[in-house]
C-alpha cells in the first residue's frame, strides 16, 4: 500500500485551504425536519426547534430554527439579547407585538403577518408572538446573528426588565 504525502493546509484530495478552516466547516450540512432539536430555551405559549447552530452544525455566527405557536395562543414576552432576529412566516397569521416608543408615549403595536412575510426584530426589543387564528398553528422560520438561541423571558413588554448585557 502506498501513502501519499499531504502538505499541511491541504485536504487528502490535495485542495489547499486557508489555515483556519477546520474539517467540520468544509462540508454542507443538511438538517431534515426529523433532525430539528427541541432542547433550546423556550418561552411560554410557543415551541422553538433548532436547525442550524453551534451545537448542531458548528455554526460560528448564526442560529436558525422554527417557532410554532398553536391556534388561539399568545407567547410570553421576551427578547433575544444582542442578537438581531429575522423571521419568515411559513404558515398561519401570527402577529408580533411590541411597544412603539417613537411617539409621545409608548404604544402597544401589533404587526399582523401572513405566509411569505418577513419581520425584523432588533436586539433587546421586548416582544411576543400572538396567533389569533382559532384553527391554524402559526409556523415561522427564525434566523439570528448568534450561534445560540438567546431568549430572555420577561413579565411585560416594558424596557424596565431589559439589561443591555451583550453576553446574553
Amino acid at each position: 500500500m502506498s501513502y501519499r504525502h499531504v502538505p499541511a493546509g491541504s485536504t487528502p484530495s490535495g485542495v489547499v485551504l486557508p489555515a483556519d478552516i477546520d474539517p467540520f466547516h468544509r462540508r454542507l450540512h443538511r438538517i431534515a425536519p426529523s433532525g430539528l432539536v427541541g432542547e433550546t430555551t423556550q418561552t411560554s405559549g410557543m415551541r422553538r426547534v433548532e436547525a442550524i447552530s453551534g451545537k448542531t452544525v458548528g455554526a460560528r455566527n448564526l442560529w436558525m430554527g422554527q417557532t410554532h405557536v398553536p391556534a388561539s395562543t399568545n407567547s410570553g414576552n421576551h427578547h433575544h439579547g444582542a442578537s438581531e432576529t429575522a423571521i419568515y412566516v411559513v404558515s398561519g397569521s401570527p402577529a408580533f407585538v411590541f411597544l412603539d416608543l417613537e411617539g409621545d408615549k409608548p404604544v402597544e403595536t401589533r404587526i399582523r403577518t401572513g405566509p411569505g412575510d418577513y419581520v425584523f426584530v432588533p436586539p433587546f426589543v421586548p416582544h411576543r408572538e400572538e396567533n389569533p387564528d382559532p384553527d391554524v398553528e402559526a409556523v415561522v422560520v427564525i434566523a439570528r446573528t448568534t450561534q445560540e438561541a438567546i431568549v430572555v423571558n420577561l413579565d411585560g413588554l416594558s424596557w424596565d426588565e431589559v439589561r443591555m448585557d451583550t453576553r446574553r
